[in-house]
């Protein structure tokens, strides 16, 4: 079992069917998931996209960095509010982002983030990487590798990797296991570009399941796996 794991949570993903905002109920099933595996032991840190609530890029009346900078104070909502439902069930919890906000979040700092992982809290890592034209796919990537994480949970509102949107194509066949090489020269956008040769260069495995399956995240980290692996060699 891998012992650090960074997972990340699309925002649509915890909307559930209301597709904006936030649905406690899923909110709290992974809280609820997370607790059980933070028990066995593993460290958990948290990236969370911010769909939920911004999606700038395509709005042409306003200028992409600002856009950007409202998408990174959407996860760092996303983040704030998570980071209390865990509280709830009895985690602690540290809310990291790449820029001061006051007295809401600690600055990051990987000494501290490592500190703070092996006191058993869950920290989640707000504000991308604190630049425009990065996503936070982009941001999980960087932040498992900054903290020698294990492997990155990539937990979607689809089931795994697939040879197609299995959305728009029936047909569409879903992969058990691809390498990153793979993902890049075929382009299939589990996680953005700039992400994909980041986890490539770094040697940074994902495995890709649906964040709506039962019980998903502690199937994944018993090996009851039903998603895709997307291996680095």
């Amino acid at each position: 079992m891998a012992q650090r794991v960074l997972l990340k949570l699309s925002g649509e993903a915890l909307a559930g069917e209301k597709k904006t905002g936030f649905d406690e109920d899923t909110v709290r099933g992974v809280a609820l998931q997370v607790a059980q595996i933070v028990k066995q032991g593993v460290q958990v840190g948290v990236v969370i996209g911010g769909g939920n609530f911004w999606r700038g890029r395509s709005s042409e009346r306003i200028d992409r960095t600002k856009a950007d900078q409202i998408g990174m104070l959407a996860t760092v909502m996303n983040c704030l509010y998570v980071s209390e439902i865990f509280r709830s069930e009895g985690m602690e919890t540290m809310i990291m982002t790449p820029f001061a906000i006051g007295a809401f979040t600690e600055l990051f700092s990987k000494d501290k983030a490592v500190e703070a992982l092996g006191q058993g809290k869950v920290v989640f890592f707000a504000g991308g990487t604190g630049h425009p034209y990065f996503s936070t796919d982009t941001g999980v990537v960087l932040r498992a590798i900054e903290v020698e994480a294990d492997c990155i949970l990539l937990a979607k509102s689809i089931d795994g990797v697939y040879n197609a949107d299995p959305e728009k194509d029936p047909s569409a066949t879903k992969y058990d296991e691809i390498t990153i090489d793979e993902v890049i020269a075929k382009n299939l956008q589990v996680v953005d570009m700039t992400a994909s040769i980041l986890a490539r260069d770094n040697k940074m495995p994902m495995w890709v399941f649906g964040l709506n399956e039962e019980q998903s995240i502690v199937k994944t980290m018993k090996g009851d796996f039903s998603g895709t692996k997307v291996t680095v060699g």
